[in-house]
Formats: C-alpha cells, structure tokens, sequence
C-alpha cells in the first residue's frame, strides 16, 4: 500500500476534482501552479526578482522591437501587436508560478493595492521591471541601432497627449481587471491566467495600437524613451496605467470582494463581501485546509449557499 498524500498540498494531491492523478500529473501541476509557500518565502525573492526581470526583458523586446519592425515596414500592425501578447501568454505559462508574471508595476501595484502582494517587495519588483525593460532596448539598440524611437509608445498621428492618455486610462482597467480576475492572489499562474491576460493584450492592441500604441506599461514605455532619449510623452505611459490600476482594482472589489485573504486565492469563485460573510469563512477554510484546490475549481455551490 502506498502512504497516504497530504490534502493540505494541492500539488502532491492523489486527485483533482475527482479525477485521480498520476505522478507526472502532479509534477505538471507543481510546476505550472508553484507552491504558495516559495511565492512568500524571502529567502526566494532573489529569484522571483530575476524571474521579473527576464520575464519584462522578454515581453519588451517583442514589443519595442515588434513596433520597431513595424515602423520600418517590415512586419504588419496586427503581427506588432499580438506578438506581445503571445509572448506574455508563455511567460504565464514558464515562469508565472515563480513570480507570479506581474511584468508590469501597474499590475504589481494593482495587486499591492488589492492587498494580495506586500508593499514591502512593491520597490523590488518595479525596479527590476524597469531594468528589465532597459536591457531589453539595449538590446535592440545593439541589433539595429537608434531608429524609430527603438519601437516607443507614442500617440499616434493625430491624436494628442490626453487622447492617449485616456486610451490608456481605459485599456489598463480592462487589463487589470482581467488580470484580478483570472489570477490566484498575486500569482499569474495557469492556462487560463496565461489565455486571458495574452488574449487581452492582443485584442487591445488590435484595436487601439493607433491611438496610443497600447502600452499599459509603465515598464515597457520605459525602456525605450529612456534608451532612445524621447521622454516628450512619458508622462502619458505612467499617469494612464496608474490610473487605470486604481480603477481595476475598484472594479475588483465591486465584482469579488476585497483581496488579502485566502478567499483571493479563488478569484473566480465570485462570493462577495457583503452578506456573504460565512461563504467567504467557508471558502477560506476550505482553501487553507487543502479541501478545496482554487486553481483547479470552485467551491461546492452546497457550502456557498
């Protein structure tokens, strides 16, 4: 016979839904959901700092140098922008049970902000998105030189600053939203983290790439102006995503509570705060006894009712 596996470790669980599980099974689902406990350890932030800092190195690089490309007409708009949403999509997927695949401090923000990530590791993790996003553009300076603002998000022709600002404003809520509501706590981790914040990213720049270049990233607006030496529009890229942050979360609140707590690791669950108090209790017990896997499903509708 073998020994019982632990309930508490969602990873190492015999089965999933009720589907019983292989080892190679589990050892996928450690890898693609990570363990909570490595997510807060402090003696693993030095990894999860390099996991930022690689993970905005690669989603900079294919968005500058995709709007580098497309400036020099070599490449279409559409293949400029659902690149980098292709590309956050795999970062999701490699990396995200490591640091969670923020790649972004508006989105770092956001999460502070619901109370899912501590304001203590907040600085860390903006500054190696920045300086992810710098190498990245020293990169492209060294293969192609000091052209086409080295693929910066700029308004685009005709449209002035506010107009872009308010794209942004506008894109960056809906990102951050979707984020929230697809991540578990502070974490992008899985297939449908990965599939709904790439989607979106794609989506938007689809639509609005001509107005504002679709950035929703104060990191990756970064990295070209400061390489290029064009900080004429900055502003736009920082104020825009902020903002925006702020009202996701807000958006988070009204459509699933408040975050800090155990209920945050099942975002989907869509239990509420207001009189829905014992659900919440419910849910968090479940959680943190191992009954119930939130990155798997939700909880029984028998006990949230």
């Amino acid at each position: 016979m073998t020994e019982p596996i632990k309930p508490a470790d969602p990873a190492t669980e015999s089965e999933l839904a009720g589907i019983p599980l292989t080892p190679r099974a589990r050892h996928l689902l450690a890898l693609e959901f990570g363990d909570r406990k490595d997510f807060d350890d402090p003696r693993l932030e030095w990894r999860r700092l390099f996991s930022e800092l690689l993970g905005t190195f690669l989603l900079v690089m294919v968005a500058a140098g995709g709007g580098l490309l497309h400036a020099k007409g070599q490449i279409s708009l559409p293949a400029a922008v659902v690149a980098p949403g292709l590309m956050v999509l795999a970062i999701i997927l490699f990396m995200g049970a490591v640091s969670g695949a923020h790649l972004n401090p508006a989105v770092s923000l956001a999460f502070a902000l619901r109370g899912d990530f501590p304001w203590k590791r907040l600085p860390g993790y903006v500054i190696v998105q920045l300086l992810g996003a710098t190498l990245a553009c020293l990169f492209l300076l060294a293969v192609f030189g000091n052209i086409e603002h080295l693929g910066a998000t700029l308004p685009g022709p005709g449209y002035a600053n506010w107009q872009a600002f308010l794209m942004e404003v506008a894109l960056t809520a809906g990102l951050v939203s979707v984020i929230l509501g697809t991540a578990s706590a502070a974490q992008n981790v899985g297939a449908i983290a990965a599939l709904g914040v790439g989607g979106y990213i794609a989506l938007a720049g689809l639509w609005a790439a001509p107005v504002s270049g679709v950035s929703m990233n104060p990191a990756r607006s970064f990295g070209p102006a400061l390489v290029s030496g064009d900080f004429s529009s900055y502003w736009v890229y920082v104020a825009g995503p902020v903002a925006g942050a702020m009202i996701g979360v807000g958006c988070a609140v009204v459509l699933r509570g408040r975050g800090g707590s155990s209920i945050s690791r099942a975002a989907g669950s869509g239990v509420l705060d207001p009189g829905a108090r014992r659900a919440r209790q419910v849910l968090a017990n479940q959680i943190d006894t191992g009954a119930v896997d939130p990155s798997a499903s939700a909880a029984p509708k028998d006990d949230l009712g």
